[in-house]
């Protein structure tokens, strides 16, 4: 209990990587009459974190209390290292003449890709680091917030199988983020036969599944819970040990657990959006769910959502699939390439896949349970009907001037009697199919 008087203790610890992490574990004990009787309050009511070294990171300006800048590029900067002060996990800040060296002045030979905002380079720090260096586009539209947005969110998340930010860099209008880099690239260049890498049966499954627990990871333990919006096979990374990584969060939106959906300027991939999604902007974890759903096929097929170059009924991914599932040959779906792979594994795949791209998001089973059903700690739902979505996109309007002329050969045309009665009323183009190459056609 003691005499009301506070006791100080002073620790000293080494930070590394910009991170202190501080566990604090109930030991029991307490105070239960301070300030008056029957309060109880903590053992510890204070803890000050203070660092015993002067940056030297350039750009970032000294911390000296009272002290504003005066000019409007300095006003300009300030404003924005207050934003990442005030956003929790702060990530480390390298210079713009640092990252020019790492990545030879941005050279071409060293780009990776081309991200939703601006390309990405391969890069190496003077530490001998590996790095992949995320350009931000000036002219990006709402480029300072969406840079912010994702510096916090990543910084505020660590994952196994999420890619991790190293630092960022504010150099004027330049902004930069700074990732790990993953030597295999990403999951759809490896699917799709655009690198070297071939992924046998084992590496996909576990590549499903380590995406599924990092998508889980999002909607249900981070705090503040994330939606990623953009989840797609060249989303998902391949590290050197072929563990997978969700990357890019410029899309992510953040909520509260209050809130139960955010209706949302639609930003995503075509053919990996929920229907609710794409014509309402409705957003929940469940439009993640269903791009999950989409590239969990992907995964264990090995060919794109949609492929004009295959046969009619085979172009889009999720109608072969139903169509296959319908006729009992749902395994037909497996990438044809694989020698051999587990019958059990891949029917769980297919069938979790099923309920992720229900056209009810309540429909829609949550991510840690479809990790469960993949790992086989729980049984996976049964589907018994195709998605309302894919038998509207199936119907064709018999009254459309623009049928095929395989069409009305089957219907028997009968345009002499039709001419006897002068032009027909023209119809318009069936919406519904105009409706599925618009929301899948393009997706990959």
């Amino acid at each position: 209990m003691g005499l009301g008087r506070a006791i100080r203790k002073n620790f000293v610890a080494n930070v590394s990587e910009n991170y202190l992490e501080i566990h604090l574990f109930w030991a029991g004990k307490g105070t239960c009459c301070i300030p008056v009787q029957g309060y109880y309050g903590p053992l510890i009511s204070a803890i000050h974190v203070a660092s015993d070294f002067v940056s030297t990171v350039p750009g970032i300006l000294p911390s000296t209390p009272g002290v504003l800048p005066s000019t409007p590029g300095e006003k300009s900067k300030l404003g924005l290292i207050v934003e990442f002060l005030g956003m929790g996990p702060r990530p480390n800040t390298f210079s713009y003449a640092e990252l020019r060296s790492a990545t030879e002045d941005f050279n071409p030979s060293n780009k990776l890709g081309e991200g939703g905002f601006g390309p990405v380079f391969k890069g190496t720090l003077s530490d001998g680091r590996i790095v992949a260096v995320k350009q931000l586009s000036v002219a990006s539209h709402q480029g300072k917030s969406q840079f912010v947005t994702e510096i916090s969110t990543i910084s505020a998340v660590q994952h196994r199988n999420l890619v991790k930010l190293y630092g960022c860099c504010i150099d004027g209008d330049r902004r930069l983020l700074v990732y790990e880099y993953l030597e295999n690239r990403s999951l759809d260049q490896a699917l799709f036969g655009k690198s070297n890498l071939r992924l046998d049966w084992p590496t996909r499954f576990s590549v499903c599944l380590g995406t599924a627990r990092g998508l889980a990871y999002l909607h249900e333990e981070s705090r503040p819970r994330i939606v990623h919006r953009d989840v797609k096979a060249s989303n998902i990374l391949i590290d050197g040990e072929l563990c997978p990584k969700i990357s890019d969060f410029g899309l992510a939106k953040l909520y509260d657990d209050t809130k139960t959906h955010i209706s949302t300027r639609v930003a995503g991939t075509i053919g990996y959006l929920a229907p609710e999604y794409a014509m309402r902007g409705h957003l929940t974890e469940k439009a993640d769910v269903f791009g999950f759903g989409v590239v969990a096929l992907e995964i264990l097929s090995g060919r794109p959502n949609s492929d004009n170059s295959l046969d009619t009924e085979k172009i889009y991914l999720l109608e072969w699939a139903w169509t296959l599932h319908e006729n009992n040959q749902s395994l037909r779906l497996v990438d044809p390439t694989l020698t051999e792979f587990d019958e059990g594994e891949a029917a769980r795949v297919i069938a979790v896949s099923f309920l992720c791209t229900q056209a009810s998001p309540m429909m829609r089973p949550s991510m840690s349970r479809v990790v469960a059903m993949l790992a086989g700690d729980i049984e996976v739902g049964v589907v018994t009907s195709k998605p309302s979505y894919l038998t509207d996109w199936n119907f064709k309007d018999i009254t459309s001037n623009f049928l095929s002329e395989e069409d009305r050969k089957q219907r028997g045309d009968n345009s002499n009697s039709n001419s006897q009665l002068g032009d027909p009323i023209p119809s318009p183009v069936n919406v519904t199919e105009t409706m599925l190459g618009g929301i899948i056609g393009d997706g990959r």
